[in-house]
């Protein structure tokens, strides 16, 4: 349809003014006025985050010392794809359904910090944690939680819920095009999840809705699900906890 092409061509120019915007800001250089008016500049496009680091934190997204950033430790099941901008780190899903996961090591109890972006309000994504084994099929999302990324959703089933189980008690996104942090705490059966430093879930979890079972440890994934929208990521960090 003309609306779906549409969405197409202003998914790839968000794509392309966004990538170019952020490597002006990484070198220091002004916007041009085309990129500075632009919607998604509207707001710091590359905010400065905590030193996590310091705090215990890991970057798991790794970044080599020539300041690049690689997928080096992640693997991908699925169709879709994640694109990686190797100079500021971000990425972007791409192609349809599918889940990027960081196959280096699973987390047991553990705190997630990252920072997303939805392209538009009905871009659709989420953040799957204690995926169980290799991800070989779409078993992994019956015995794993998503906590998703949806604005366009309502209740279970909207950015921030615990996909499909847990409601967040209200919509802490900031809307498309600007960067929110998330920060996913799990230990034991207890997983809270934050949004913007907004404490929105609080909840022992146990199997419901789509999940029948969840392991005591496992993989962390970024979910890829869309054809013509995208989610992106940057920052992304965790800490063992003991």
């Amino acid at each position: 349809s003309l609306k779906r092409r549409h969405t197409r061509m202003e998914s790839g120019r968000f794509v392309q003014m966004f990538a170019l915007g952020g490597a002006l800001i990484l070198a220091g250089e002004a916007l041009p006025e085309a990129l500075a008016t632009y919607q998604p500049y509207k707001v710091p496009a590359l905010a400065t985050t905590q030193n996590l680091e310091a705090e215990g934190f890991e970057r798991i997204l790794k970044q080599g010392r020539n300041g690049t950033f690689s997928k080096a430790g992640w693997n991908h099941y699925g169709p879709g794809y994640f694109e990686l901008d190797r100079n500021t780190g971000i990425l972007s899903s791409s192609g349809g359904m599918g889940l990027f996961w960081y196959a280096a090591e699973e987390f047991g109890n553990f705190v997630l910090d990252l920072e997303f972006m939805s392209e538009v309000q009905n871009a659709n994504s989420g953040v799957f944690v204690r995926v169980p084994g290799l991800p070989t099929s779409d078993a992994y999302i019956y015995n794993s939680w998503e906590v998703q990324i949806y604005d366009s959703g309502d209740g279970i089933h909207q950015t921030g819920a615990v996909y499909d189980a847990e409601a967040p008690t209200r919509m802490a996104s900031k809307g498309p095009g600007q960067w929110n942090r998330m920060r996913i705490t799990f230990v034991d059966d207890h997983i809270s999840v934050e949004i913007n430093d907004e404490k929105i879930v609080d909840w022992d979890a146990e199997p419901r809705g789509k999940v029948e079972s969840f392991a005591a440890s496992g993989y962390i994934g970024l979910q890829n699900h869309d054809h013509d929208t995208k989610t992106m990521f940057r920052n992304i960090f965790v800490k063992s906890i003991d």
